[in-house]
């Protein structure tokens, strides 16, 4: 009896896997597109990013510091990637008094609001971005041209998003083929040589950082292609029915906020389920709301809020879909 039994509370099982490893895992993959960001937008997007990163951090060590008056965690990059996510949501000419507005509202609200990291139900960047998007809808929709440096912060070129357009020329009764003479073509939809937000132009940045989620295994596959599966559905059979009234899947999937939402923002670990049946679920829902706002909305883009409707029901969804018994195995392939 020389050696003792140890009884410890779980987990019980540790993995080489911890928030900042996942963390700083994300900020790698988010950097092809902050890179894509800075070059097509120039001192915007460094204005913007570095704002919103900031006052995120702030306002996170001023709510532990001196309301909660708990263990400071700005350190596990959790506020960082939350800064980054918000700058990816927004114009690159915003005024910097509306970027501190949102992180606090991110910060303050979204996350720590609910206890902080692990408690909270909603997406913080997403509550930050929908706040600042019906408090402020012209700052939020005047859309910085991809100029580079050429012009400055404040006196950016602006411009429709290519869903602004569509949305206004089927608005106005014009037929698709006449509106797709004003879109731009396949390739700067994919290349993010585009006005919108200025982290959801690149297609080919946001896909580059998948690739890098899946194969460090940060991310599953589900909730990235049932979103896009499901959009790629309806808008094709939209498309099919009437191609003169509706774009086509490829237009749809390349333009405004489809893959930086379903790659970054969907797949969050605290806001999403936890069976790959229940991020089917959540992935096909998110897919639905987001064409049902696009084509029958009054907003051109509706990724936003859908991925915040569904982040309501992931108690409801891992509650019926649950996870399998301690002691089997679970298919993630």
């Amino acid at each position: 009896m020389n050696k003792l039994i140890t009884v410890a509370p779980s987990p019980h099982v540790f993995g080489e896997q911890s928030v900042k490893k996942i963390m700083l895992g994300v900020i790698i993959a988010l950097t092809p597109a902050l890179f894509c960001s800075v070059y097509y937008f120039g001192w915007g997007a460094i204005i913007v990013t570095l704002v919103s990163v900031i006052s995120c951090l702030i306002t996170e060590f001023l709510i532990q510091k001196f309301l909660l008056k708990g263990n400071l965690t700005i350190t596990d990059g959790t506020a960082i990637v939350t800064g980054l996510l918000l700058a990816f949501n927004l114009p690159g000419n915003l005024p910097v008094w509306i970027i501190i507005l949102g992180a606090v509202v991110s910060i303050g609200v979204g996350k720590m609001t609910f206890g902080g990291l692990g408690n909270n139900p909603f997406n913080p960047a997403l509550v930050g971005r929908v706040f600042l998007m019906i408090s402020f809808p012209v700052q939020m929709t005047t859309w910085p041209l991809p100029l580079g440096f050429k012009t400055g912060y404040a006196d950016a070129v602006t411009g429709a998003t290519p869903l602004g357009i569509l949305k206004e020329g089927l608005r106005n009764g014009d037929q698709m083929s006449q509106i797709m003479e004003e879109l731009p073509g396949y390739k700067d939809l994919f290349y993010g040589h585009i006005g919108g937000s200025i982290g959801e132009m690149a297609a080919i940045a946001l896909l580059l950082g998948m690739l890098y989620l899946l194969v460090k295994k940060i991310i599953t596959w589900h909730i990235p292609i049932s979103i896009m599966l499901t959009i790629v559905l309806f808008t094709g059979i939209l498309w099919l029915v009437n191609p003169e009234k509706n774009a086509d899947p490829l237009f749809h999937l390349l333009s405004g906020g489809i893959l930086l939402g379903a790659i970054f923002m969907a797949t969050d670990y605290v806001t999403s389920p936890m069976t790959p049946a229940g991020m089917w679920i959540f992935g096909i829902g998110i897919g639905i709301i987001t064409v049902l706002i696009r084509v029958f909305g009054a907003y051109p883009e509706g990724v936003s809020f859908a991925i915040l409707i569904m982040n309501a029901f992931v108690p409801l969804i891992n509650r019926y879909v649950k996870p399998k018994r301690f002691g089997e195995k679970i298919d993630y392939e």
